[in-house]
């Protein structure tokens, strides 16, 4: 990240920096890996360590399948409809490990009446319907259909979205999601060849100062519980700030494709960095242009990962039966490649202009219990030709 800062703050920190009345303003470090890593200092009209009320803790999170057979997995989320009042209800956690988890989340309610915290883990939201905005108290960032938005852990925040479709992929880390270590320069500037640099970072834009009193409900998630914690002040109480940690939003269609005269590997289409596991996007593009090129993708076998594809647009051509919105897992074990008949179609093709977020992991992933009933028990028959009977179609095991 870069430095950014938005309303007042003192010429040097850890300094007094007073209100009219005289009081002190409250400063507060928000910082990663104890003191060591990213951090940012906010400045507070009231004590952010000052509470009204502490409600009884919640219990929350997914209940994850042991025992699931190796097998290539086909998720048709694809038709999932609307569930649960509001974001955090709404949320379904399919595939989860000890180092990320991915989500789909279709909330009903477009506006969310309290603030949420995620004091474990940071969070990428994918908007594949949607258009709104997220309120922090580092202030106020637009987000709109593709943006992948980066949340880092403990930013308090809501999210306020325009009527029609709402659709979201998330992906919450138990590590700092970062920019690839290998676009950047020692200094942490994006290089020239980086598919994206600081111009399509977009960072919030506008401060809110709420000085209001009242009751604030703020939901704070950490070891598999939503803990309840009422402010008599709300927690937009901020006159200003500065530093390198903060929410933000990246356009997956600003990610620049990096082309070949053969077929490239998955790691030129890597957007973000976590422990154990990366975010790429695949984006409209020109296929290679060797005279005997293949668009296809050739087999290849997942030794040390699982990989996950999470479909948002067009029609990949290594792929059939796959719809606009659903899932793909093919673990690690198992070869995988396009789908009988693909190869030979795609010999010729000049352009894609698919759109799509693929997670490989380096450690297993599990399926939960919401992930059972979009599982497409024939998924793994897909590659036969001709086609079984009843491919695509939904089956519970």
């Amino acid at each position: 990240m870069y430095y950014h800062r938005l309303g007042n703050i003192p010429p040097k920190r850890h300094t007094q920096f007073r209100q009219p009345d005289g009081s002190l303003y409250k400063e507060e470090l928000v910082s990663s890996e104890g003191f060591s890593g990213i951090y940012s200092n906010l400045y507070h009209i009231n004590p952010p360590t000052r509470i009204k009320a502490v409600k009884d803790a919640v219990p929350y999170g997914p209940k994850r399948i042991e025992k699931y057979d190796l097998r290539q997995t086909h998720l048709n989320t694809s038709k999932v409809k609307t569930t649960g009042n509001d974001y955090l209800s709404a949320r379904k956690v399919l595939l989860a490990n000890s180092d990320c988890s991915i989500s789909i989340c279709s909330p009903e309610k477009r506006k969310m009446d309290y603030f949420y915290k995620n004091a474990e883990g940071d969070e990428v939201l994918f908007i594949h319907d949607g258009k709104g905005v997220l309120i922090s108290q580092f202030g106020k960032l637009e987000i709109r259909q593709g943006d992948y938005v980066v949340i880092p852990r403990t930013v308090i925040y809501k999210l306020e979205f325009e009527e029609g479709p709402l659709r979201l992929l998330i992906i919450e880390s138990a590590s700092p999601v970062e920019t690839v270590k290998r676009y950047r320069n020692q200094l942490g500037q994006l290089l020239e060849h980086s598919p994206y640099c600081e111009r399509d970072i977009r960072p919030p834009h506008e401060l809110i100062t709420d000085r209001s009193k009242g009751e604030f409900l703020m939901k704070i998630k950490k070891q598999g519980y939503l803990h309840q914690y009422v402010y008599d002040y709300s927690p937009l109480d901020l006159i200003g700030w500065d530093g390198f940690l903060w929410p933000y939003a990246f356009s997956i269609h600003d990610f620049e494709p990096i082309t070949g005269r053969i077929h490239q590997p998955p790691p030129v289409h890597q957007t973000f960095q976590a422990h154990n596991f990366v975010i790429c996007s695949f984006v409209p593009r020109l296929f290679d242009y060797h005279p005997q090129a293949i668009p296809a993708p050739y087999n290849h076998s997942n030794i040390d990962s699982d990989e996950v594809l999470y479909y948002a647009e067009g029609n990949f051509m290594s792929r059939r039966g796959i719809e606009r919105g659903s899932f793909t897992l093919h673990p690690g074990g198992l070869p995988h490649g396009p789908h009988p008949g693909t190869v030979e179609k795609s010999i010729g093709a000049k352009e894609t202009h698919e759109l799509a977020v693929m997670i490989d992991t380096f450690r297993p992933l599990y399926l939960t219990t919401d992930s059972l009933e979009f599982v497409d028990k024939n998924y793994p028959m897909s590659w036969t030709d001709p086609q079984p009977e009843g491919f695509n179609e939904i089956n519970t095991p």
